[in-house]
Formats: C-alpha cells, sequence, structure tokens
C-alpha cells in the first residue's frame, strides 16, 4: 500500500489518523508534524487522505462483524462549494453502521440506490424505520419487489416491514452527530468526489470506535492499533 512513498508508513497513517478522528484542519497538521520535526506540506497531507482512506476502508469492511436485522435508515446534510448535499445512512438495532451512501440530490433514485447497496452487502433486513418520508418508504417497496424477483428462492419470504416512526428514528439521528461533529471544522469540502472519500474515512473512524471489527470482539484496540492492523 506504501510502496514507493518519500514519507514513512507511520507517518502517512498518523496523519490520515489524526485527520479523519479529530478537528484538525491540513495546515494544523502541517504545523504538529513540523514540531516533530517532520517537514511535509499541507497539499500532501491531503493527497494521502484522498489516497488511502479508500483502501483502509475496503480492508475495514473485510473485517467488519455482521449487523442485524433490524435497521433505521435517515439521510443528513452536507456542505459541498456552498451547495447542500445528502449523506445517507444506515444504523441496525444495535446502533452499529451498516452502510452510507452521498448522493447530490435526494431523491427516489439516490434512496434506492443506497438501500440496494445496502442489501447487497449485508443481506436483506427484517425491518426498516424510517422518518415521515414516503421517498423512503416507496424506494424500501421497490428494492424488497426487486429482491425477491431476481431470487426466486426468496418468493416465500415475507416483505420488509415498514414503520415509520420520528420518535423511534431518533437513534439515528442522534448517530449522525458524530459525523456531523468532525464534519463542521471542515467548512464545507470544495468536490463531490472528495467529499465522497473523506465522508468513507469519517465513517469508517466512526465504525472503529464502535468496536464493529471482528478483531475488536473481545478487546477494543485503538485507533492507532486499528489503522495499523487493518494497513498491514
Amino acid at each position: 500500500m506504501f510502496k514507493g512513498r518519500h514519507f514513512d508508513r507511520s507517518v502517512i497513517l498518523l496523519c490520515v489518523r489524526w485527520y479523519l478522528a479529530y478537528g484538525l484542519s491540513l495546515r494544523n497538521l502541517e504545523e504538529m508534524m513540523a514540531e516533530r520535526g517532520i517537514s511535509v506540506d499541507h497539499a500532501t497531507i491531503h493527497r494521502w487522505v484522498i489516497r488511502y482512506s479508500p483502501e483502509l476502508l475496503e480492508q475495514f469492511n473485510r473485517r467488519k462483524r455482521p449487523v442485524t436485522r433490524k435497521w433505521h435508515i435517515d439521510e443528513t446534510y452536507i456542505k459541498v462549494r456552498g451547495r447542500w448535499m445528502y449523506l445517507y445512512r444506515a444504523i441496525d438495532s444495535s446502533g452499529d453502521t451498516i452502510e452510507f451512501w452521498f448522493s447530490k440530490r435526494r431523491n427516489l433514485t439516490a434512496a434506492k440506490r443506497f438501500l440496494l447497496k445496502a442489501m447487497k452487502r449485508h443481506g436483506r433486513p427484517e425491518r426498516i424505520v424510517i422518518d415521515g418520508s414516503e421517498t423512503n418508504r416507496e424506494a424500501i417497496r421497490s428494492c424488497d419487489t426487486v429482491d425477491r424477483l431476481q431470487n426466486r428462492s426468496q418468493l416465500g419470504v415475507k416483505p420488509i416491514r415498514i414503520r415509520q416512526s420520528a420518535y423511534l428514528n431518533n437513534r439515528i439521528e442522534q448517530d449522525h452527530r458524530a459525523i456531523k461533529r468532525r464534519v463542521r471544522p471542515m467548512l464545507g469540502f470544495q468536490s463531490v468526489a472528495s467529499a465522497r472519500v473523506i465522508l468513507g474515512g469519517i465513517e469508517m473512524i466512526h465504525m472503529m470506535r464502535k468496536g464493529q471489527a471482528k478483531y475488536a470482539c473481545r478487546s477494543q484496540p485503538s485507533l492507532a492499533e486499528q489503522f495499523d492492523l487493518i494497513a498491514a
């Protein structure tokens, strides 16, 4: 993963981890590295974040433990170049992150794409809790029908139960806060591509803190230890 890089692997992982996990700017990290005798430009750190976040997330997902069959789905707002866009997210009944998807639009197409991605990776849920969104309701019905028709072995399976309740879906509203807390100091992203990559990295950190990796079942390794494990 780090072959041919001018900087040591430990420096790259440290900068990527600190940027994704804490309310630090790229220039903050440049100064902090300089205090440690390491001269690295903030633009270089940004390139590391963009380059390695997707690979680290992929490695983490391979070690991610299964989720329950009771889901909560919602979307939250993220600003990109002064324009509000949408981060679709799902958690299970235990509060573990199931899936996420960043979209320019908030519509039926985006909701279906997100749900199909979640079902492809985690299978069919038994129940999905949403707020009053009719778009999300229609997306669930549509994806459920397509999934059952495409898989003949599932024709006898009961339809996904949909529960619309703003109160019950407060669980995922609270979970959004951890992501928003990290995004807020960034003051908005400059491109959709970088937003998608960085949000993926932030979601990975959130899952690490929740202990969602299989290796965290018996003990809770630190973020630094988890980064070393998935980057090995």
